[in-house]
């Protein structure tokens, strides 16, 4: 009898064992992370600098954190644009070719560009800036399609002008400073079916937010809608747009000089974490 219930109870723990040792079959719907960086270090399998001239800019991009433009460091990466005092030569090339004019600003930029891209889901950073409201002040969190032809060409495919499918653009925070305080935009830029074809203001909305203090800054896909979150609130959707965008995207961070009024010292935007999300 004692054999027969040591063997009994032998089988009950080795059942047990089993049972939570065993993956629950499928995943429970919702949402699902496929990329999340919290920048502990700077991952070049995530990221690189994205060293190009747009916008008519008045800053030049520097690579691998030159003059402390793109530091990563305590956990949160820190893009700057820092006035040097003296103008240098900028090698940053525009589409044509053609490299920007020396200048005493330099900054940083990066992108996942051919590192981390996905369609569709939902696309989130955690920053703030330090200051804001000051003429020139052009921090931006977005996405742009894949197969984008503007510096680094890396891929036979990369040789879709902007804003044609394939090279759309998102804006999921962008704080124009010359427009004052604690205010960002968001949008998306309408396709117009030609290159440098975009309408940028048909789809945009000026959301108030504290820039100066951390939020978590989000566009998702709804079936055909795109919805713009702040802290998880929706604060701006746009019916029916979403399916625009049926391409594959990756995510640009990057702090620039959108004018030509001067600054003194530099401006910093802080970056904690960026992930992505898959719905299923």
């Amino acid at each position: 009898m004692t054999k027969i219930l040591i063997f009994t109870l032998s089988l009950l723990m080795l059942s047990f064992a089993s049972a939570e040792e065993t993956p629950v079959a499928g995943e429970p719907p919702g949402w699902h992370v496929d990329f999340f960086d919290d920048f502990d270090t700077f991952n070049e399998e995530n990221w690189q600098d994205q060293i190009l001239w747009v916008n008519k800019e008045d800053q030049c991009y520097l690579r691998d954190n030159q003059r402390n433009t793109r530091e990563v460091s305590n956990g949160t990466l820190k893009l700057r644009v820092i006035n040097i005092g003296e103008s240098i030569p900028c090698d940053n090339p525009d589409k044509f070719g053609k490299v920007h004019p020396d200048t005493p600003y330099v900054a940083g930029r990066i992108a996942s560009k051919n590192r981390k891209e996905f369609i569709k889901g939902r696309w989130t950073a955690r920053l703030k800036t330090h200051g804001n409201g000051v003429n020139g002040m052009f921090p931006a969190w977005w996405l742009l399609g894949a197969r984008n032809n503007e510096p680094p060409i890396q891929e036979p495919d990369e040789d879709v002008c902007w804003p044609m499918t394939g090279s759309g653009e998102i804006d999921i925070f962008e704080h124009h400073g010359s427009g004052g305080s604690d205010h960002y935009t968001a949008r998306i830029i309408k396709n117009l079916g030609h290159c440098d074809g975009g309408d940028w203001k048909t789809y945009q909305t000026i959301i108030e937010s504290n820039l100066d203090e951390y939020h978590e800054y989000s566009v998702e896909w709804q079936n055909a809608d795109l919805v713009f979150r702040l802290d998880g609130n929706e604060v701006y959707r746009i019916a029916g747009h979403g399916d625009q965008f049926p391409e594959p995207l990756f995510a640009i961070l990057n702090y620039a000089k959108i004018t030509a009024d001067p600054m003194l010292g530099e401006w910093v935007m802080e970056v904690d974490w960026v992930k992505h999300e898959y719905w299923k």
